[in-house]
């Protein structure tokens, strides 16, 4: 069910709606990983149906998917959606580029939809969390030892809306084309390197866009699996807008440095160190879109159960309207399942992440203000 935050829309002109989505790639779909799960449930082939029915169901204007295997990407996903009026990108974790075609094809990365009657590409950045961390290491052997070794990336679209977006009431024509930044990213999964899931999501932060993007007159939506639970670090700097140097999730390790250096990066969205305080800080004011009370998991395998899929978006011109719950837990005792993927689940995640979204009809760098309705339900 969707509950309603935000029930006068009177205001709104533009309403659009945005997925997030780990998909499990084949090559983590395995009988050690998911024993409960019959074996021809795990089946790739089996599976994709399924998740492209999820995928279609809720028939969002922008899709985030994570874990999107680059043969599948290219064989599949787009050619399916783009059936359904959609384009998208993709990019593979970094490793690919060290592998020989054939083994390419089976390196999962981050894939990022859109309806192509109500969005223009403008253009699209790839984020290489490792290359970054070589870049800015600054002699620090934790930087080289334990976030470089690391291939997750980041993927961005800066989108612009079409007069579509805009259903039959649209503003002034110099005001249809607004920008909206949609940035996907897999965090770094293991537990003991909560320290590089926070690197990760500051290199993030600090490379999204590039030098040439004015923050302020971006509006962002920043969806992925971040591996990391609301009381994280990752989830307290993304929130706050800053981090102490000495957080827990940093272990005492050799980060200062590195850290000074990407504050001094030339790019808009760089972070700022305060020295005096031991702070590390990011310029966009960011919520998330759904309370963490309301979401008790977005991941229900067997043995983890818990939120670590996300959809935030700028506080400036974006507010929420809505939450889609996830499946009744009763649904889990009933049927007796103790985890995904299942039959009936393709994934680890049992529903996608989905929100709504829609717009004031004001240019964005003054009174304009983007709607995102989380229907998150994974």
């Amino acid at each position: 069910m969707i509950s309603d935050l935000s029930p006068n829309l009177s205001n709104f002109t533009s309403i659009y709606t945005v997925m997030c989505y780990n998909v499990l790639c084949d090559k983590y779909a395995t009988r050690q990983m998911y024993g409960y799960c019959p074996p021809w449930a795990l089946e790739w082939n089996f599976r994709k149906k399924g998740i492209m029915e999820e995928v279609k169901r809720y028939s969002a204007d922008i899709i985030t998917l994570q874990e999107v295997e680059t043969d599948q990407f290219f064989n599949y996903f787009l050619p399916e959606l783009k059936k359904d009026g959609y384009d998208g990108i993709f990019s593979p974790k970094s490793r690919a580029k060290h592998m020989t075609e054939s083994e390419r094809k089976y390196v999962d990365g981050c894939a990022i939809f859109w309806r192509t009657t109500k969005f223009t590409l403008v253009k699209e950045h790839l984020i290489e969390f490792n290359q970054l961390a070589m870049a800015n290491h600054d002699g620090s052997e934790d930087m080289l030892n334990r976030v470089m070794p690391k291939d997750n990336i980041g993927l961005a679209a800066l989108l612009h809306t079409n007069e579509a977006a805009w259903g039959e009431s649209y503003p002034d024509k110099s005001q249809v084309c607004q920008p909206i930044l949609v940035c996907t990213a897999h965090i770094h999964w293991d537990p003991e390197f909560c320290d590089v899931k926070l690197m990760q999501i500051i290199e993030e932060r600090r490379s999204t866009g590039g030098p040439k993007l004015d923050i302020h007159d971006i509006h962002l939506l920043l969806c992925g699996d971040l591996n990391s639970l609301p009381d994280s670090g990752v989830v307290e700097f993304l929130m706050k807008g800053s981090i102490s140097m000495d957080h827990p999730d940093f272990k005492g390790l050799g980060y200062k440095t590195p850290l000074q250096k990407i504050a001094l990066s030339k790019s808009h969205n760089a972070g700022l160190v305060n020295t005096s305080a031991n702070i590390y800080t990011h310029s966009f004011r960011l919520a998330a879109t759904y309370g963490f009370s309301v979401m008790p998991y977005t991941n229900y395998t067997y043995d983890f159960k818990g939120i670590i899929d996300y959809i935030f978006h700028s506080v400036n011109g974006i507010r929420t309207l809505g939450v889609l719950g996830p499946i009744d837990p009763e649904w889990f005792t009933n049927h007796k399942v103790v985890g995904c993927p299942h039959p009936h689940i393709p994934s680890g995640k049992p529903l996608p992440t989905v929100s709504g979204t829609g717009a004031y009809s004001s240019t964005p760098s003054t009174t304009s203000e983007w709607v995102v309705a989380q229907v998150a339900n994974n």
